[in-house]
C-alpha cells in the first residue's frame, strides 16, 4: 500500500476516496477494505486515498480543496447484501449535529459540516457509494456478497478515475 496515497494530508489532489467503516465489525469494513484495494491499483496522479475509518471529522478536513470526493460505506437499509448504491453527495448530507459527542460524527454529518466550514473549498462533486451489509458482527469477516459488491464498485471508481483523469 502506498503510505502518500493513503494519508489525511492534503496538496495537489483533485480526487479524494474516503473508505468509512470499522474494519473489525463484518460487513463494515467495506469501505476500509475498499480503500486497501484501491491503494493496490494504478491511479491516476492526484487521487488521495483516505481510511475514513469511523473519524467523521478528520474526512471533513481531508475534503479541503478537491474537485472531487468519493465517499465509500456499509448500509443497513434492508435490502439484499451487497446491493450497491450510488447517491448523489447532497442527497446524503446531514447537518444535524451529533448527540452526545464528537466520535459519534458520522460521514454524512461530515459532509455537511465540511460544506459549512470549507464553503468555497468544499468538492462541487461529492459522490457516496453505498454497500448493503449482512453481518455487522465483532471480529467477523467481510461476507461474500459485500465482497464481490466491495470488487465491483471499486472498478467502476477505477474506470471513472481513468475517464476523468
Amino acid at each position: 500500500m502506498e503510505a502518500d496515497r493513503l494519508s489525511l494530508g492534503t496538496g495537489s489532489t483533485h480526487t479524494v476516496i474516503v473508505g468509512c467503516g470499522n474494519l473489525i465489525r463484518g460487513d463494515d469494513a467495506a469501505g476500509p477494505v475498499l480503500v486497501r484495494q484501491l491503494a493496490d491499483r494504478a491511479l491516476p496522479d492526484g487521487v488521495r486515498l483516505i481510511d475514513g475509518g469511523t473519524a467523521g471529522m478528520d474526512v471533513a478536513f481531508a475534503l479541503r480543496g478537491a474537485r472531487r470526493a468519493i465517499v465509500v460505506d456499509a448500509s443497513r437499509v434492508g435490502v439484499s447484501a451487497g446491493t450497491i448504491h450510488k447517491v448523489p453527495g447532497e442527497e446524503l448530507t446531514d447537518l444535524k449535529p451529533p448527540e452526545g459527542n464528537l466520535h459519534q460524527f458520522r460521514w454524512d454529518q461530515a459532509l455537511g459540516f465540511a460544506q459549512w466550514l470549507l464553503k468555497d473549498e468544499y468538492p462541487p462533486e461529492v459522490t457516496v457509494w453505498l454497500i448493503e451489509g449482512e453481518s455487522f458482527g465483532a471480529g467477523e469477516p467481510l461476507t461474500p456478497a459485500v465482497q464481490d459488491a466491495v470488487n465491483v464498485v471499486a472498478d467502476a471508481i477505477v474506470a471513472d478515475l481513468t475517464v476523468v483523469s
